[in-house]
């Protein structure tokens, strides 16, 4: 998986033995390698099951990236108690992928409609969306982030926008998207790391 939200040059290494609990404890606390270590272990596995529903490598890769973040931003709602952290991310994987198929002809139609929406509507979109995050860190951060980055970031992660429908509601390249989503979330992972000093989000 590409473009994924694990901030880059951490090493995961001190993780390895750590349980997959322990590793959730350790991103909710704020250790944001612990991310990676979890995506080194379960990622596949995400990956894979959203392909076979959707049948659909990029869609597939898009719905990866939606689990993972809400991981990181929403560490808390896992339940150890209520089974495997495996079981915990495909679950929502599987959810997410068949809404998506679902959505396939409302996607369509609001992507006929995106060439008539204007920057205020987008901006609206945004306010509404950044209304909607509960962590106040999260959107913090998000508010730090140039308009050039957060506004995809935002209608993509938290909006449930494709990066095909973010392009055209922003009148740029998808390529030019996914590398703006790429870079503001690394930025977004050090902004909320200095924010905590380490500790908790």
């Amino acid at each position: 998986m590409s473009n994924d939200p694990r901030p880059p040059g951490r090493s995961s290494a001190g993780f390895s033995a750590s349980s997959d609990p322990d590793l959730v404890r350790a991103l909710t606390s704020g250790d944001h390698r612990a991310l990676e270590e979890i995506h080194r272990r379960h990622g596949g596995a995400v990956f894979g099951l959203s392909r076979r529903v959707l049948a659909d490598d990029a869609l597939a890769e898009e719905i990866s990236q939606e689990v993972f973040l809400r991981l990181w931003t929403e560490s808390h709602r896992f339940d150890a108690t209520r089974g495997s952290l495996r079981s915990f991310l495909q679950r929502q994987a599987h959810s997410r992928s068949i809404e998506r198929v679902r959505s396939e002809e409302a996607r369509r139609s609001r992507e006929e409609r995106a060439d008539r929406i204007d920057v205020r509507t987008v901006t609206n979109i945004e306010a509404e969306v950044m209304a909607t995050i509960e962590s106040e860190a999260i959107r913090d951060a998000l508010a730090r982030l140039d308009t050039a980055e957060r506004h995809p970031i935002v209608l993509a992660y938290f909006g449930g926008h494709s990066y095909r429908e973010v392009a055209t509601l922003l009148a740029m390249p998808e390529g030019t998207v996914k590398s703006r989503i790429r870079s503001g979330l690394n930025r977004l992972a050090d902004q909320l790391e200095a924010v905590s000093g380490g500790g908790s989000r």
